[in-house]
């Protein structure tokens, strides 16, 4: 029954036309990669900032300073 499911499924597949957009455009990686880039940078900024890197420093600080 499985194997009968899947031969009908990819037959509708077929005539619909589906199987010839498989992967991104060049635009479609370009936009990808402005967006990774874009987010990068804006977490760069969030990390690097004075908020940030001062929680994380105390946060170290408590931990190195814990009583075993």
């Amino acid at each position: 029954m499985g194997n009968r499911m899947v031969k009908a499924l990819m037959a509708r597949v077929r005539r619909a036309g589906l199987r010839g957009d498989v992967g991104m455009s060049t635009a479609e990686y370009a936009m990808g990669t402005l967006a990774a880039c874009a987010f990068a940078a804006v977490l760069y900024k969030i990390v690097t900032s004075d908020v940030v890197s001062g929680g994380l420093q105390s946060l170290i600080g408590r931990a190195l300073d814990a009583p075993f």
